[in-house]
């Protein structure tokens, strides 16, 4: 497996990367999904506070209290900001997000509890809060990263804008945006957003790189080359993915060992340039202007 830097003053993370959003189920099982991605090269598994109702950080962390040697072997990607009404934070009543210093510092501290371990590689502020205050977001960071808590600092589903608003604050890089991207979404490929990261010498981690499954299920036309490739329908949208220059990292989402061995193997997948273009205009409906 491929393993690269998010941004040059960043950490290095595998190319494909585990995400545990689906992963409130018995520990047993976790565990299988994260051996499973760790002899497929996979070292690297991306969590939320809020995933499983609040609990896939604590199954993820139960995990490595019992065997400690594994938190050697990885690195642990965290979000926080979102809250919603749940048995687990009844102060909640309606869903809402809070990029307050005090909730992002009690988040990581939270996080880095449930998830038994000494430090976070990569904490992300989830979503774009509309009350976002940037000063409050650097002293949260900075004050983080001092402590050794938190080695490194990136947002999710920001445009380009709110990426370059919020790292204007900083003495230090944000590494990473997550965003949606996909052969189904590939809007980030015009829009300015990968663009905008390429700037920076940042590269975007994309969630739902399948597009939710639908493009698997509903565009078959797309994967007509699979067999020129020998390769699987879910290899060829990932293999499309990793062909764009500013580096994307996929985050997959399954809860199956054997999608995990499939979905690193798409690393080892060069598409043609020609082809790259037949899968994006098929999924467009049109030619290139």
């Amino acid at each position: 497996m491929q393993r690269k830097q998010l941004h040059a003053n960043g950490p290095v993370f595998s190319r494909i990367i585990s995400g545990a959003w689906r992963w409130n189920l018995p520990e047993t099982t976790v565990h299988a999904l994260i051996e499973s991605s760790l002899a497929c090269g996979i070292t690297t598994f991306d969590h939320a506070d809020i995933y499983g109702d609040h609990n896939n950080e604590a199954i993820f962390g139960n995990i490595l209290r019992k065997d400690p040697s594994l938190r050697r072997k990885m690195e642990l990607v965290t979000k926080c900001g979102i809250k919603f009404p749940s048995a687990h934070r009844p102060a909640s009543w309606v869903k809402h997000y809070d990029t307050s210093k005090e909730h992002i510092r009690w988040s990581a501290e939270n996080s880095l509890k449930t998830l038994a371990t000494d430090y976070i590689d990569l904490l992300l502020i989830h979503r774009p809060d509309p009350l976002l205050n940037p000063e409050e977001v650097a002293g949260a960071f900075t004050a983080l990263k001092q402590s050794g808590k938190v080695l490194h600092f990136g947002v999710s589903n920001f445009t380009p804008a709110q990426f370059e608003m919020l790292q204007s604050y900083l003495s230090f890089p944000l590494v990473t945006n997550q965003i949606e991207i996909s052969l189904a979404t590939h809007a980030p490929m015009f829009d300015g957003s990968l663009d905008i990261l390429m700037k920076h010498r940042v590269a975007p981690m994309a969630w739902s790189p399948l597009g939710g499954g639908k493009l698997l299920k509903d565009d078959a036309a797309v994967f007509s080359k699979a067999g020129k490739y020998a390769a699987t329908q879910t290899q060829m949208a990932l293999a499309w993915l990793l062909k764009h220059p500013s580096g994307i990292f996929p985050v997959i989402g399954t809860t199956k060992p054997d999608r995990i061995r499939e979905s690193a193997d798409a690393i080892n997948i060069q598409l043609d340039l020609q082809d790259w273009f037949e899968m994006l205009k098929i999924v467009q409906g049109k030619e290139m202007p």
